[in-house]
C-alpha cells in the first residue's frame, strides 16, 4: 500500500508524519499520535463518538483518511483546553462536568467538541439550537438533558447574556 507525508497541525503543534493511503484519520490520531480522547463507537458515522475539529468545524474522523488533513488545523479534546491555560479546563469541559452532561464519558469528547463548532457558529443558542446541533452525536447513559444543559451553561460562560 502507497504512503503519504502528511503535514497538519494537531492541537495547535506542527504534525508531520508519513501514512498508508486508507488510514483513518481516527486511527491516525489514537494509534499514531496517541490521542486517545477521540472515540472509535460505530465506526460509520452514525455515533460521533469520534468527532474532532477539522479546521473548527466539528467532523466525524471515521469517516475521513489522515491524507485529507493535509494543510489543515485539527483539535481533539486533549487540546481543547489549550487557549485556556495548562491547569484549566475549557468552558464546555467545565460545564459538563458541573451539569453531569457524562456518565461513562466514552461519548463526551465528540460531544464536546461537535458543540465547540456550534457555539462557534451559534453563540446564543435555544436548547432546540442545541438539539440540532448535536443532532449527530449519540449518548447511551445519560439521556440528553444534562448534555443540553451543559452546552447552555457553556454559552453563558463563553458568551454572557
Amino acid at each position: 500500500m502507497s504512503k503519504h507525508r502528511i503535514e497538519c497541525s494537531v492541537n495547535g503543534e506542527p504534525c508531520c508524519m508519513e501514512v498508508p493511503a486508507r488510514r483513518l484519520l481516527s486511527d491516525f490520531l489514537r494509534d499514531d499520535l496517541h490521542l486517545t480522547g477521540t472515540k472509535r463507537g460505530c465506526e460509520t458515522g452514525v455515533c460521533g463518538a469520534c468527532s474532532v475539529l477539522l479546521d473548527g468545524e466539528a467532523v466525524k474522523s471515521c469517516l475521513l483518511l489522515a491524507v485529507q488533513v493535509q494543510g489543515r488545523a485539527l483539535t481533539t479534546i486533549e487540546g481543547l483546553a489549550g487557549g485556556h491555560g495548562l491547569d484549566q479546563l475549557h468552558p464546555l469541559q467545565q460545564s459538563f462536568m458541573q451539569c453531569g452532561g457524562l456518565q461513562c464519558g466514552y461519548c463526551t469528547p465528540g460531544f464536546i467538541l461537535a458543540a465547540c463548532d456550534l457555539l462557534g457558529r451559534n453563540s446564543h443558542p435555544s436548547a432546540d439550537d442545541v438539539r440540532h446541533g448535536l443532532n449527530g452525536n449519540l449518548c447511551r447513559c445519560t439521556g440528553y438533558t444534562q448534555i443540553v444543559e451543559s452546552v447552555l451553561m457553556a454559552a453563558e460562560k463563553m458568551h454572557g447574556n
